[in-house]
């Protein structure tokens, strides 16, 4: 994939900083983003804390395309800037994701372990799943289209179907079915 198909590259980060060094932490955070807005393609940036006193914090920076977020992180003043952070910041996890990471895909990367990360379900649940939302959404489309354009070429019906299909799918049918089967998904007990 080039970077001009990749679209916007979104990058999350949770760090951990002594809770006693909140106001270093922040002017270090500052000190980043002000590095970042200098590169061309960078979009924006945010952090939060996980909680008063924790040591964890959120990270998220967007850049136009891998290009634009390469440009960065392969930038000496990157670099500048993370070696100033020796000593109060640590890193659990980065994850990178462009578009649609997946329904059921775990982080394309994570640069450390981080434990609280679910893993995905395995691959015939992931199947069962869509498939539960995908047959009778085609069966219906496929009714439709046979009434409704009955002598529309079937190669242009179908392609018709898809094309309604593919949003529904995305938008409607599978967050509500991944919600609806999270439990089952995950291996875990349905809370009541």
């Amino acid at each position: 994939m080039t970077a001009q198909q990749s679209g916007p590259v979104t990058v999350a980060a949770t760090r951990y900083a002594d809770p006693a060094r909140e106001a270093e932490m922040i002017a270090w955070i500052r000190a980043g983003t002000a590095l970042a807005e200098q590169f061309p393609g960078f979009l924006g940036h945010g952090f939060v804390r996980s909680a008063e006193g924790d040591d964890a914090w959120h990270m998220l920076y967007r850049f136009a395309d891998l290009d634009a977020l390469a440009a960065w992180e392969s930038s000496p003043q990157r670099a500048w800037w993370l070696g100033a952070a020796q000593g109060l910041v640590g890193e659990f996890r980065v994850q990178r994701m462009t578009g649609i990471e997946g329904w059921f895909d775990p982080p394309e990367h994570h640069d450390v372990a981080y434990p609280g990360i679910p893993t995905p379900p395995p691959r015939w649940k992931q199947a069962i799943s869509i498939f539960v939302v995908f047959l009778p959404l085609s069966l219906a489309l496929g009714e439709a289209g046979a009434h409704l354009l009955p002598d529309l070429a079937l190669h242009w019906r179908i392609t018709l179907q898809t094309l309604v299909a593919t949003p529904i799918m995305v938008w409607f049918g599978l967050p509500w079915i991944t919600r609806l089967l999270e439990p089952w998904l995950q291996g875990r007990p349905r809370r009541r």
